[in-house]
């Protein structure tokens, strides 16, 4: 115990030699010194994750320090600032922790916007006005932060990763090398036509259906659907995998980049490489921490991690074949969370928490060849000076032109030789606080066609033009094919189904899905939103109402398109949210919902009819996937599994989980059975954390990361 003290009285004097101490002639906050340093400690240890260390902020995670920060938060009082970091923090654990770790996070907090400590204590009752103490301006040592020792970042109580923590073993690196007989190597030709009882990609097939052709689950007989075999994962860190299916073979991803061969049949494990680093804290963690799907290619399975890896293991044995960072600027800074697409021998990969302010980077779309993982091309997702699209930046340096993650894999058309992406929001998200006045941010919250081949772009289209309320159009698009035309259908977090014609990129039909108010309407020709007048002229320090709010009329549970019936399935949440600047988030249910914040509904794509639509308190946490069968799948927030009539919507089977029904369930077959495998896990983003604040009445466990395979009954 002396040692542990000794250490952390190190790491508190570093950390209070770079603080400093408060500035000649400005006014002391209702907070001291020694404060500020142990909030230093304690947002290193409970914050920094998502916040960032220079408390600049992530995707879900407000920024904490700077003029969006005082924007939001000047004109409100010290007491309020406790009560929303003790109520709500740390993410999914609010209430955690004691109340001086607290007070002195709050503290330090109010010293990264340039308030200086006095000689009186903070106390939850403090009611100073923030903007008389706090000027705004981050201090150095907030900026840089200084470098801990392991050992003192250890005794100071901040996470570090260890192989052994959290139930990992001790041992990274292939645990168990497999000896699979008879693979059969993935071609060109499976991955245009996937043979019925595979599963090979991320929503099974180029065009991104989210469809099986296997029909021996009907809804007759899907009632009698019971487990046949389940498989516990690495626990903490976010889960939202695909499992991917081949040759009888399923491949699954968990938390600690831990990738597993399992027998589809039996669940039997083959092989397992731990590819490392281990979940950076207990619990769920931030949505930058996950991958949504592997793929295949010859005899490899190819992941990305969130740590902006992209590997290629040997298929039959789990050992590495290559490997290759897709980050140029600096490693482990930006990653690759959505999974990856394989096209014509080359592994395609998008990017997230990468193009943030203050950083020289951007994001991209880049491609890998799948036999040496030599990069082959990238594609830059702003456009800068001089390219199409260059001044709708406004005068914006090209430096300064931040955002457009591509956080979801993309889809592809064979005939047309195109892929299509995706792309989030232009950073920061609000328009006042980004300098680019009311241009429209490309190539941001679009769809970008690619060749392929070479990364050029063939066209974009622009969904939110200057969008400025953290409502991505990042999704998944959907090819579908209404006789001669070659549509794209997809779907953001404002709700709004949008048709391309998906050779030229021309705006054909969108339909409302869910209540909004941010828009005023749509125009029917160029398919050009306008935004409500507040929201165009916002201010930093203003309220504005969101419907939906982030948490994403749509968000990355997929639809899933019934090829039979020509219906799209969407998973769609009613939620909505007043916005102080982006640092004060309050929701609310959406009018008309009745307090249901899942919805499941259906669209017919050829004339966007609405076909069905069933309401539930919780909101759904998996992707769609339908069958031939005329069944539908879908887990939700309150751990039930159901299977749904792709006809009507009508629940034909459901059953109760351990924790989160979490992921994107599958079909495959094996030995001509049919199976549907579905995971439970948590973490899970906005969707996940936003309606948690107002689903006080669920109970779920803080552990229960699974995989669950699911069949009828064997022949007697």
């Amino acid at each position: 115990m002396r040692n542990r003290n000794i250490l952390l009285l190190s790491a508190a004097a570093i950390i209070a030699g770079a603080i400093g101490t408060a500035a000649v002639g400005q006014n002391a906050g209702p907070f001291t010194q020694a404060q500020v340093t142990a909030g230093s400690v304690g947002y290193a240890a409970n914050c920094a994750q998502c916040h960032n260390p220079d408390l600049s902020g992530t995707n879900d995670a407000p920024q904490l320090a700077g003029s969006a920060f005082m924007g939001a938060w000047k004109g409100r009082t010290t007491q309020a600032l406790y009560s929303k970091i003790s109520k709500t923090m740390p993410a999914g654990r609010g209430g955690s922790l004691d109340e001086a770790t607290y007070t002195a996070i709050t503290a330090y907090v109010l010293h990264a916007n340039g308030a200086v400590a006095g000689t009186t204590a903070f106390t939850p009752a403090a009611t100073a006005n923030i903007g008389a103490v706090a000027s705004g301006k981050v201090p150095e040592d907030v900026l840089h932060p200084p470098v801990l020792t392991a050992f003192q970042r250890a005794a100071a109580g901040i996470r570090v990763p260890d192989p052994g923590s959290f139930g990992l073993p001790a041992k990274f690196g292939l645990t168990l090398e497999g000896n699979i007989q008879n693979y059969v190597p993935v071609t060109e030709a499976m991955m245009t036509n996937p043979p019925d009882g595979d599963w090979l990609m991320y929503r099974r097939n180029y065009q991104g259906w989210s469809y099986s052709p296997l029909k021996e689950i009907t809804t007759d007989n899907v009632k009698s659907l019971s487990l046949k075999w389940m498989w516990s994962m690495p626990e903490n860190g976010t889960m939202e995998i695909t499992p991917i299916v081949h040759n009888g073979i399923l491949f699954i991803w968990g938390t600690g980049n831990t990738i597993q061969a399992l027998n589809a049949k039996t669940g039997e494990l083959l092989w397992e490489n731990r590819l490392g680093p281990a979940p950076r804290r207990a619990g769920p963690g931030p949505s930058t921490e996950e991958t949504r799907s592997m793929g295949l290619w010859g005899n490899n399975v190819y992941v990305n991690t969130p740590f902006g890896m992209v590997y290629a293991l040997d298929a039959r044995t789990g050992k590495e074949v290559w490997k290759n960072n897709i980050v140029d600027y600096k490693p482990g800074i930006g990653g690759s969370t959505g999974g990856l697409i394989i096209i014509k021998g080359r592994v395609l990969v998008g990017m997230t928490n990468c193009g943030r302010p203050k950083t020289d980077d951007h994001c991209y779309i880049s491609a890998y060849d799948a036999a040496t993982g030599k990069r082959d091309w990238k594609f830059v997702t702003v456009a800068l000076t001089g390219q199409p699209g260059g001044n709708s930046w406004g005068k914006l340096p090209d430096n300064e032109r931040k955002g457009g993650e591509t956080w979801i894999a993309g889809t592809y058309d064979p005939e047309l030789n195109t892929t299509y992406w995706g792309t989030a929001q232009a950073k920061p998200w609000r328009r006042d606080l980004r300098g680019s006045g009311d241009g429209a941010t490309d190539y941001a919250n679009s769809t970008v066609a690619l060749d392929p081949e070479t990364g050029k772009l063939k066209w974009a289209f622009q969904h939110a033009p200057g969008e400025s309320l953290d409502l991505d159009e990042v999704f998944e698009r959907v090819l579908i094919d209404h006789g001669d035309q070659k549509t794209l259908m997809t779907i953001g977090k404002a709700g709004i189904l949008w048709k391309l014609d998906r050779q030229t990129g021309k705006f054909l039909d969108a339909k409302e899905t869910v209540f909004q108010n941010i828009w005023e309407g749509i125009d029917r020709k160029t398919g050009t939103p306008r935004y409500r007048k507040d929201i165009v002229n916002q201010k930093v320090d203003q309220w504005l109402s969101s419907c939906p709010g982030p948490e994403g009329g749509h968000d990355w549970q997929s639809t899933s398109y019934h090829q039979p019936s020509d219906t799209l399935i969407i998973p769609l949440s009613q939620s909505c949210v007043f916005m102080l600047g982006n640092g004060s988030q309050t929701y609310f249910e959406m009018p008309g919902s009745d307090g249901n914040l899942g919805r499941l509904s259906a669209y017919r794509t050829a004339d966007m009819k609405p076909l069905w639509s069933f309401q539930q308190r919780a909101p759904f946490l998996t992707g769609v996937v339908s069958t031939a069968g005329n069944v539908a799948f879908i887990g939700d927030f309150d751990r039930t599994f159901r299977a749904v009539d792709t006809r009507t919507g009508k629940t034909l089977w459901k059953t109760r989980l351990g924790t989160t029904v979490q992921g994107y369930p599958v079909s495959f077959s094996v030995d001509g059975k049919q199976y549907i495998a579905v995971t439970t896990a948590l973490g899970g983003g906005s969707p996940e954390l936003k309606p948690g604040t107002m689903l006080t009445e669920v109970h779920r466990p803080p552990n229960g990361y699974n995989l669950f395979v699911f069949g009828l009954p064997d022949d007697k």
